[in-house]
């Protein structure tokens, strides 16, 4: 189907706005900040107001550092299941602020702890040191359940774009060094492929949000050539993919990473696993955000509460 009707505006102004972007000449911390502006306006216009939860900062030791996560828990009395979430910006940008209020929607729909991490960002911090600070969040997640009030043995991660990247890179690792366990991960217009070497046989369907020499440029400062083939980089290159938690990927009809997503999937069940993929008619890159101007964005966040729901029910 054509793009939404409601985004061909906000495709304009995206158009428009890509000539006024700060150039090459500042730092990143400087283009950050301006670009951050921008998000924070995004936020508090397009996503619906969040409902009532207890919103509680905690700050945690990672490798070199330390980082903050968020957790966000709904009234009701607990132990409550918990979602690891991680934000999306091309792994240089976002903040917490930006994911409150989809947050705390999905905490009160899905009914469960939901934690957001705020991993350290490229290229100040490249690959791998962010899939280590989300493994290092799960880890303390499960550690500290009675402090957050959860059930450990009921955890899921998940993540839109690098975000997605990064739950599907945790996902594996925590595979890989046994534990703590998953019930389910939920991956939103996953970017899977640092190599840029599958064909994006969508590219010329229609307009994109993200372009080619956008996401190419966002990779560069995450991670080196020579790290890209790497499972924990690549989630889509990985030569295993047994053991994973049951997955729901959801894409975007008009997305340029639309395609790596779906293959995704398709490489998990051949694995022997469980994923459940979902394309969003004309969608674009992020609309899944847009919930107070589309309904269809309000299905797709309830797809992830539904889920979630059910992966939980399943262990409860």
């Amino acid at each position: 189907m054509p793009v939404l009707p409601e985004l061909v505006p906000m495709l304009a102004r995206i158009d428009e706005a890509r000539g006024r972007l700060p150039d090459a000449s500042m730092s990143a911390a400087e283009r950050r900040a301006v670009i951050h502006r921008g998000m924070d306006h995004r936020a508090a216009t397009v996503v619906r107001p969040a409902p009532p939860v207890v919103q509680t900062d905690h700050d945690i030791e990672v490798e070199g550092g330390r980082i903050t996560v968020r957790g966000y828990t709904p009234e009701g009395a607990g132990p409550l299941p918990c979602h690891v979430y991680v934000h999306g910006g091309g792994w240089w940008l976002g903040t917490l602020d930006h994911r409150d209020a989809l947050c705390a929607r999905l905490a009160v729909d899905t009914r469960c702890v939901v934690v957001s991490v705020a991993h350290r960002l490229a290229p100040e911090h490249r690959f791998p040191l962010p899939v280590h600070d989300c493994h290092t969040a799960v880890r303390w997640v499960a550690d500290h359940a009675d402090l957050l009030g959860i059930d450990a043995s009921r955890l899921s991660i998940g993540g839109d774009s690098s975000g997605a990247n990064l739950a599907a890179a945790t996902a594996l690792m925590i595979r890989d060094e046994g534990g703590p366990s998953l019930l389910a991960q939920v991956l939103e217009i996953p970017v899977l492929d640092l190599t840029m070497d599958r064909t994006y046989a969508n590219e010329a369907e229609g307009p994109l949000v993200l372009t080619r020499d956008e996401l190419a440029a966002a990779i560069e400062g995450y991670c080196a050539v020579e790290d890209r083939r790497r499972p924990y980089a690549s989630p889509l290159l990985a030569g295993d993919l047994t053991g994973l938690p049951p997955a729901l990927i959801m894409t975007a009809e008009y997305d340029l990473l639309r395609d790596e997503g779906e293959a995704y999937g398709e490489l998990l069940r051949r694995a022997g696993g469980s994923a459940e993929v979902v394309r969003w008619a004309g969608h674009v890159h992020g609309s899944h955000e847009m919930s107070a101007v589309l309904e269809s964005a309000r299905e797709w966040q309830s797809r992830v509460a539904g889920f979630l729901r059910d992966a939980f029910k399943g262990q409860g």
